[in-house]
């Protein structure tokens, strides 16, 4: 049952990604080893929308490493179901570590079987484009994995995950697959010195994620750089635009201040669905970190709307007939469609 529920997600996942977002482009899937352990790497600006991202492209079936404190709870089976694994971190209490050797005896065992595997080097999610200190947490599990299945090669793959915009939907999302770092080449400095080639690994991560990401330094020029990242200029691809914004060009257009005018458009094409709108603005304001709203809108907001169109058009065919209730669902979604279209003008400078 868990096996038909995780193919079932993943297949709707992958087909609504070209619905939520405005463009969804992704490269380097030829990075990705095709045997072996695998240890995805992403970068983590979304909340959990960037698992979802990265198990949705990357084509394979990936365990993830999450959090300890969203275990245990009424979505455990969907946790387990979703093929997710808790992480205990000091914060949860230092005889919480000790449950960490299981999960980490599982995780040896998967990449032993060349399963793929996906943790978060980071450590933690945020809201800047740019790659935060890499923890050693990665680094040390890949290796000691390795060490204990000399006969399976294992693989840490950088991943980039680059939102045209943090919070919003109808944006390009570009995620980027970097070259495999060798893990079984490391071994042997591991076996002679844990602590440098733990470092030395992280190192050669850190480089590779960093080329995975359009603004990956929190350098002087940043926040200038930053204003840069919008829909007219993500439409020249991944490689142009990062070299584009390496330079900065004059073909670059930074993004615009807001219209008055289009933000009144955007009030008229939202009254068709005024009701999900505000459901879904109510859920936004229990989530005071603003990096989950994207993942709330992604996720929350595909089931509260799919329920709104399905009344809108029986409650057509009850008052009049088949004929309106089709209306109403098609002219629901076009307004929609226009108003979430006119918000990335909004927004973005196109």
């Amino acid at each position: 049952m868990k096996k038909k529920f995780y193919n079932l997600i993943l297949l709707v996942f992958k087909n609504y990604n070209h619905f939520y977002f405005k463009k969804f482009r992704v490269y380097g899937l030829e990075n990705i080893p095709k045997s072996g352990g695998v240890l995805f790497s992403p970068n983590h600006q979304g909340a959990f929308l960037d698992p979802l991202i990265v198990g949705t492209t990357c084509g394979y079936k990936v365990t993830s490493l999450t959090r300890s404190d969203v275990f245990g709870g009424p979505f455990q089976w969907f946790l387990d179901a979703l093929n997710m694994l808790p992480v205990y971190r000091i914060r949860d209490g230092y005889s919480s570590l000790k449950k960490n050797q299981q999960i980490f005896d599982k995780c040896y065992e998967l990449l032993a079987d060349g399963k793929k595997m996906m943790m978060f080097s980071e450590g933690r999610h945020h809201n800047e484009y740019y790659l935060q200190n890499l923890s050693k947490g990665s680094s040390r599990l890949v290796l000691e994995a390795q060490e204990k299945s000399k006969n399976t090669k294992i693989y840490i793959v950088p991943v980039g995950i680059n939102y045209s915009h943090h919070q919003l939907p109808w944006q390009e999302v570009h995620v980027v697959y970097g070259k495999p770092i060798r893990v079984y080449e490391f071994l042997e400095r591991y076996q002679k010195n844990n602590v440098k080639a733990i470092n030395s690994l992280r190192d050669a991560l850190e480089i590779g994620m960093k080329s995975c990401l359009w603004l990956p330094e929190n350098d002087k020029h940043y926040l200038e750089k930053k204003k840069y990242i919008n829909l007219h200029n993500t439409k020249l691809g991944f490689p142009e635009f990062k070299k584009s914004l390496t330079i900065l060009s004059k073909s670059l257009k930074k993004t615009e201040e807001k219209n008055n005018l289009l933000k009144f458009w955007v009030k008229i094409f939202s009254l068709p669905n005024l009701l999900p709108l505000i459901i879904l603005q109510k859920i936004l304001s229990l989530f005071p970190d603003i990096v989950f709203h994207n993942s709330v809108k992604y996720s929350v907001g595909l089931l509260i709307f799919i329920i709104w169109w399905i009344i809108l058009f029986f409650l057509g065919v009850y008052f009049h007939s088949i004929g309106i209730g089709i209306c109403l669902f098609i002219s629901s979604l076009i307004a929609l469609y226009i108003r979430q279209e006119i918000f990335s003008i909004v927004f973005n400078n196109k």
